[in-house]
């Protein structure tokens, strides 16, 4: 936290010590979820952290967004990205971040399982030129702490169907690499190998959203697992879903006609469309009812 940032200049004790009670009583008026208007009169005012080489200074929304998603203060996270939507995206301080290449945000929100505050996220990005959209919905976390996971990764490693979906429907890519080389399908099929088996039906849920978004034939790490223990896989997956991946069958008439519907759905209009989809609401992959 911020407020454990050592002090390294001279004759500031005092002064540092100051600044760790309003550091602190910032993050404490955001876990206590207070009003919109007094979290901003603190961070615009009154509040300050210090950064490495003893610089103080203001929180910047950015960093109190990641306040805000640690403790799903919602109001706050939506204050934050209408009014500032490049800045409350941006790269925070090392304070906040161990890794400088891009905001954490999206990762973040996936970890904790903020929804809300996730789709309000992506619906921002929708709003960025295209090179810094793919920059944040595809942003490889650090290599030494985080493994090089997209926010896809982390979704597909900590088994979280509605945050999978919203970064599918919003254009993350589901084929590129962690720093181990598995693409986010190979951490979710680890996550199904584990024994003993938990939370099985949560993970074929996002097996299926993955079904959705993944191109025919991609390459992934665990197909050679697939194929050399093909009854246990089998057991894991149903036959039908080990066909496919393993490249023995071709997607099902279902499956590839949810492709299709799902192409139709631009992410400006994702998740809402998937109410016009043309299909009973049980086929739908999931129920997202967000406000947008």
């Amino acid at each position: 936290m911020p407020w454990s940032v050592r002090w390294v200049g001279g004759g500031g004790a005092q002064s540092q010590k100051q600044c760790k009670k309003s550091s602190f009583a910032f993050y404490q008026a955001v876990r206590d979820l207070l009003p919109v208007w007094f979290l901003e009169d603190m961070r615009t005012m009154e509040v300050f952290h210090w950064e490495d080489g003893g610089k103080v200074s203001l929180y910047s929304p950015s960093e109190a967004l990641l306040y805000a998603l640690v403790h799903d203060h919602q109001p706050y996270a939506r204050h934050l990205l209408t009014k500032y939507p490049q800045s409350a995206l941006a790269v925070p301080s090392q304070s906040f971040s161990c890794c400088q290449a891009s905001a954490p945000h999206l990762a973040m929100a996936v970890r904790y399982n903020r929804v809300r505050v996730l789709f309000r996220i992506l619906k921002a990005v929708q709003g960025f030129p295209p090179g810094d959209r793919a920059g944040h919905l595809d942003r490889r976390g650090c290599s030494r702490v985080e493994g090089g996971k997209t926010a896809l990764h982390v979704a597909c490693e900590l088994v979280r169907p509605e945050c999978l979906l919203l970064l599918l429907g919003h254009g993350a890519s589901p084929c590129l690499p962690d720093s181990a080389g598995n693409t986010p399908l190979d951490t979710l099929l680890q996550q199904l190998a584990q024994a003993p088996a938990v939370n099985t039906r949560a993970k074929l849920l996002c097996l299926d959203c993955l079904f959705l978004f993944v191109p025919q034939d991609v390459p992934f790490a665990m197909k050679q697992q697939l194929l050399d223990n093909r009854q246990r896989w089998q057991d894991l997956l149903g036959e039908s879903r080990y066909r496919c991946l393993v490249g023995l069958a071709p997607p099902s008439l279902f499956v590839g006609a949810m492709r299709v519907l799902i192409r139709t759905i631009s992410p400006e209009h994702f998740p809402e469309a998937l109410d016009d989809l043309p299909l009973p609401h049980f086929l739908k992959p999931l129920d997202l009812k967000l406000e947008s």
